[in-house]
């Protein structure tokens, strides 16, 4: 039996080299994708966003969390969330299917009619998988979690790259996301064995609603949130500026998500097992904050330092506008994990109601901070919601000190030695290069500049979390 700093290490290890190559595959065929495209291509489907993610949110309805909290999750609790996943998922699929033509008529855009009500079918087929997915997430299944998800989105990205250079345009996009969520359901199946009964019983959802419910609306300001620029620039400004923005929070979103996702697969399973023990579950929390600050700084700092030749080169001077968006999403996204990491431990503290307003009040307050600066443009806009991000991080903070009693002194502890190190080597690097031409050579010159002397300079301090993470991966590799 492993233990559970094993299981961990390999939840964190199998996330890490599975972001990681799912990260290499996103990186493809978004440069396929992007050289075959245009802006209002990208335009078409990010207006529609958040009509998807929501539909997605509802139909899942915060079960899967709810399930990985119970203490003892039976077959009737999975059957139960099968049968009201898919209920809930076919009925906002109608609900949407037929307000189509209001949505088109919003963003005086009617072929958003067509395209919408196809990829609606995306959370309709995926609520077919809610049940199963629970499972993985319950039983920590991070390794066949990762192969999953990279055979699916392998396999969606070269349907998409070929419908895109059949002339197919933004239909390429949505197939993908289709094409990428039904290989997702089925191979949950096949990986967990599980089958729903027709007998179904409602008492689970009763008592998981309370739990549940809560976090069905966080979710739901959470994507308000997530995408409140596309919906505001589609309305206000031309398919043309949402593409930009969607492609510049694309890359944004790969790089936070590379380190979110490693968390998420055993965050919080790690903190409902060790709940009864406030102690230890405060020290695992400030050894993965450690964990998230070493990498995530370097590496979404390191991204917004070389933006500019980063769109250049890999999908061409068309996107140079979204590259100073980058910049800015790209500095809001370092802290994005560790908000995340907070979130997990609320969560795992059956609190909810806590991680519901938090979210809430950072949602209302990014959303009218984006209308009062849309006057002012794009920039000024995602300025503004970078500042208010990393502000937000003190409120997470606070929570978590309710829940472990971790001051703000220990938090910076933590990870002010990696965000200063990242910080102080981003404005180096960014000074030393102004004075190479050679697009590919400033490239490759401010990504060494930055990561040798990191990994040295941790190295020669004493971190423990690189020489453990050293010591690991080489353990396995050797």
């Amino acid at each position: 039996m492993s233990t559970l700093k094993e299981k961990t290490a390999k939840g964190l290890l199998w996330g890490g080299l599975s972001n990681g190559i799912q990260q290499l595959l996103n990186l493809i065929i978004g440069i396929f994708l992007a050289r075959l495209l245009s802006q209002s291509d990208y335009g078409m489907v990010g207006m529609l966003a958040i009509f998807t993610a929501l539909g997605t949110t509802l139909q899942e309805g915060g079960f899967i969390s709810a399930l990985s909290k119970r203490k003892h999750a039976s077959y009737d609790d999975f059957n139960a969330v099968f049968w009201t996943s898919v209920g809930i998922g076919v009925t906002i699929y109608l609900l949407l299917f037929f307000s189509a033509p209001l949505i088109a008529r919003f963003y005086g855009e009617p072929r958003l009619v067509p395209l919408s009500r196809y990829i609606f079918l995306s959370f309709l087929i995926s609520s077919f998988s809610t049940a199963p997915r629970a499972y993985m997430f319950r039983n920590m299944m991070v390794r066949e979690t990762s192969i999953m998800t990279t055979i699916s989105l392998a396999v969606s990205g070269i349907v998409a790259i070929a419908m895109a250079y059949l002339g197919m345009a933004y239909w390429g996009i949505a197939t993908q996301t289709i094409v990428y969520i039904s290989l997702n359901t089925c191979q949950s199946f096949r990986i967990t064995r599980w089958r729903p009964s027709r007998k179904v019983s409602l008492r689970p959802i009763r008592e998981m609603i309370g739990f549940s419910s809560r976090l069905i609306i966080t979710n739901v300001f959470n994507i308000i949130n997530q995408n409140v620029f596309s919906v505001i620039l589609g309305r206000l400004y031309t398919p043309h500026d949402v593409g930009n923005y969607t492609q510049a929070n694309k890359w944004n979103t790969m790089g936070s998500s590379l380190i979110s996702n490693m968390l998420h697969g055993i965050a919080q399973p790690v903190f409902t097992r060790v709940e009864d023990d406030i102690v230890r579950q405060k020290k695992i929390l400030r050894k993965l904050l450690r964990f998230t600050a070493f990498v995530s700084f370097p590496l979404m700092l390191g991204l917004a330092l070389v933006s500019k030749e980063f769109i250049v080169i890999l999908i061409t001077e068309k996107w140079l506008e979204s590259a100073k968006i980058m910049q800015f999403l790209c500095v809001a996204g370092a802290f994005t994990p560790i908000s995340m990491l907070f979130a997990h431990l609320i969560i795992s503290r059956g609190h909810s109601s806590t991680y519901m307003w938090c979210t809430i009040g950072l949602c209302v307050l990014q959303t009218i901070v984006a209308l009062s600066m849309a006057p002012h443009g794009v920039h000024a806009m995602v300025a503004a919601y970078t500042v208010v991000s990393i502000a937000w991080t003190w409120v997470w903070l606070r929570m978590a000190h309710r829940e472990t009693f971790i001051t703000f002194r220990e938090f910076l502890r933590d990870i002010s030695p990696y965000f200063l190190l990242s910080l102080v080597l981003c404005i180096a690097a960014y000074f030393i290069t102004l004075g190479i031409d050679n697009i590919y050579l400033r490239l490759l010159a401010k990504i060494l500049l930055v990561a040798i002397p990191y990994l040295v300079i941790l190295w020669f301090l004493g971190s423990t979390i690189l020489k453990e993470s050293v010591k690991f991966i080489f353990g396995r590799i050797l």
